[in-house]
């Protein structure tokens, strides 16, 4: 498939209203993180970060590369905030897995509108990864409060609710939306608590708060389609 083709297919299946809410999304953080002066990096993060959600919650293989190049902004964003967990969570896992992805998509493709082909968790998966979310928190929570963290708790929940809603999507599981809306709410407290304490982050604030609106969105998408296939 050429890059002609790739963007056609890209650019099919969007609904009007999509059309205009999710460029208007993008267009307000931009205007907001500019009136405030926000940090450029956190507002290429931010641009990149809505971008990857919103293609990921329309089945778009091109998420992926919004991922990558928002996992780099946010990482170095991480860094500066003494957020570590989310550094090496952002590092060491979400930028290998985003190309990962890629090649897992690519063989689960709608043959008409190039969107990936939505499934859904036995009840056996759901309960072992849930499990494992709430013993690995734990553990992460106390290490990470050893070593400084800013907010140690709710970025450990944060961080291995991430590494699991990622498995759940490259697998393109409903599931990840479940997962990413208790993620995009405690990111967005967090954000909230260092900007407060003096970091210039709003645009990353604006950037959590949407996806937690675009998480719930997609959910009600998600299982609406799936309810057509079976």
């Amino acid at each position: 498939m050429d890059i002609k083709e790739f963007v056609k297919y890209e650019l099919k299946g969007w609904g009007k209203y999509e059309r205009i809410i999710f460029p208007l999304e993008i267009l307000l953080i931009i205007i907001i993180s500019i009136y405030l002066k926000d940090n450029k990096i956190a507002l290429i993060s931010a641009i990149c970060g809505i971008s990857y959600t919103i293609l990921a919650g329309k089945g778009k293989i091109s998420c992926y590369l919004f991922g990558l190049a928002g996992t780099l902004c946010y990482a170095f964003i991480s860094y500066k905030n003494h957020l570590f967990g989310n550094l090496g969570l952002y590092m060491l896992y979400y930028f290998p897995m985003q190309i990962f992805g890629i090649f897992k998509w690519k063989n689960h493709l709608k043959k008409d509108s190039h969107e990936i082909i939505k499934t859904k968790l036995s009840k056996k998966e759901l309960y072992l990864y849930t499990i494992s979310a709430v013993i690995i928190s734990a553990i992460l929570g106390f290490i990470l409060d050893k070593t400084g963290d800013a907010t140690p708790y709710i970025d450990s929940i944060t961080t291995t609710f991430s590494i699991i809603g990622l498995i759940f999507t490259i697998k393109r599981c409903i599931e990840q939306w479940y997962i990413w809306t208790v993620v995009n709410g405690l990111s967005t407290l967090m954000w909230i608590k260092a900007y407060m304490e003096g970091s210039n982050c709003f645009a990353t604030i604006i950037m959590w708060a949407t996806y937690f609106i675009l998480g719930i969105y997609f959910l009600y998408n998600w299982r609406k389609e799936l309810k057509l296939q079976k």
